[in-house]
């Protein structure tokens, strides 16, 4: 090798193109916002059971034992804010990281998310959506879902840090197809 050469070190980058294109399958993001709004509150409701039921057995606990139960659970009250932040991390990594690709809510609402490059989502891709999420809506409240009017693939300010896109899943976009050519 000459100097004039360039040197390689090692490391090769391939860079994927985007797998979906909202101007050839419109389809796939249709409508995608407003049902991403519904699956955000049903997944919030689905959050919140266990915490609500954690408080409530602790009140009726508290209650039930004339306040005695009170010095057992202000033990265990510097846990319950750090359990609640693994439990959203679980169902978020868990959820994503299935072969839906998708949480509960965004199932019900026919949703799914995919890295910009088509691949499925994975565990710590979910839980790494949704730190990212929560950051982002803590610090730029209403910008991150602005984005998602200014773009085709209608992703927010979070899908673009992380690299995810959420379409719809092939059975809503393949009703949307139908409709629109009818």
């Amino acid at each position: 090798m000459t100097d004039s050469e360039p040197r390689r070190i090692g490391v090769s980058i391939e860079l994927k193109p985007h797998a979906y294109d909202p101007i050839a399958t419109p389809e796939l993001f249709e409508g995608v916002l407003a049902r991403r709004l519904i699956a955000f509150v049903i997944d919030l409701v689905i959050l919140a059971i266990p915490v609500v039921f954690v408080g409530a057995f602790a009140a009726a606990a508290t209650i039930a034992t004339l306040g005695l139960a009170m010095f057992f659970f202000a033990f265990l009250s510097p846990l319950y804010w750090p359990l609640i932040v693994i439990w959203a991390l679980f169902y978020y990594g868990y959820t994503f990281g299935s072969p839906a690709s998708a949480t509960i809510g965004m199932r019900v609402m026919d949703l799914e998310m995919r890295t910009w490059y088509g691949a499925p989502a994975y565990f710590v891709l979910g839980a790494v959506h949704a730190i990212v999420y929560w950051l982002t809506i803590s610090i730029l409240t209403p910008l991150i879902v602005l984005v998602g009017f200014f773009n085709g693939r209608k992703r927010l300010l979070h899908d673009m840090i992380v690299g995810t896109v959420v379409i719809n899943n092939p059975a809503r976009a393949q009703v949307v197809r139908e409709t629109q050519g009818a």
